[in-house]
């Protein structure tokens, strides 16, 4: 039971924020992070990490968050910026985004991993906190379903890259593609290495 964030209530902590992020990885694809904040009494035993869970159980779950939460917002950093400011820096961005979005009250913020800066809120950020804490599986879930949604819908603008099976790692359909038809500008992650050296170092023979 992801049961982390129980220690934290008290007469001033009421509303907990579950934050994280879903797409550092990819070489194609922004990154994506949601805030979630739940109802202390909902209990959901399926709720887990989303990396733990396939892919029609996070759908399912998805909509379940989403019918019981008591708020949500999601953040989205695309890949130039994160060329610009590092995968670590945009996940990050992408979390405040996702807090900002999600127009609501909160006593504390729970994140995966993720110091975050500027709140008058304590933020607590766990280690493997989307393995220990429902608020952050819940928004890990939300996260990744929302991004998968994405590279679904990038799939249908350029299908030969083939973005609805890996959604944008670095599968060997997707290096095959990536070599045959190049990287896509705006879409493919240039500061990751081997979209780099696709893009800009020459074969020798």
């Amino acid at each position: 039971m992801l049961d982390y964030q129980e220690q934290f209530y008290n007469e001033e902590i009421n509303l907990i924020v579950g934050v994280d992020e879903a797409g550092r990885g990819p070489l194609a694809g922004p990154v994506v992070a949601s805030a979630v904040i739940l109802p202390r009494a909902y209990i959901n035993n399926e709720i887990n990490d989303s990396k733990q869970l396939s892919e029609k159980k996070r759908e399912k779950l998805y909509k379940e968050i989403m019918e019981n939460a008591i708020a949500v917002g999601i953040g989205i950093v695309d890949a130039p910026t994160i060329d610009e400011i590092n995968i670590y820096e945009a996940a990050r961005l992408a979390m405040n985004k996702a807090i900002e979005n999600m127009k609501h009250d909160f006593d504390l913020i729970l994140t995966d991993a993720m110091p975050l800066f500027g709140y008058k809120q304590k933020v607590i950020d766990i280690i493997k906190g989307d393995a220990k804490a429902l608020p952050i599986a819940a928004a890990s879930i939300i996260a990744k379903v929302t991004r998968d949604h994405m590279m679904v819908e990038l799939d249908k603008q350029y299908p030969q890259y083939g973005f609805k099976e890996h959604k944008g790692y670095g599968t060997k359909k997707h290096m095959e593609a990536l070599k045959q038809y190049g990287p896509i500008n705006g879409i493919h992650r240039f500061s990751y290495r081997p979209v780099f050296e696709i893009a800009y170092i020459k074969p020798l023979f």
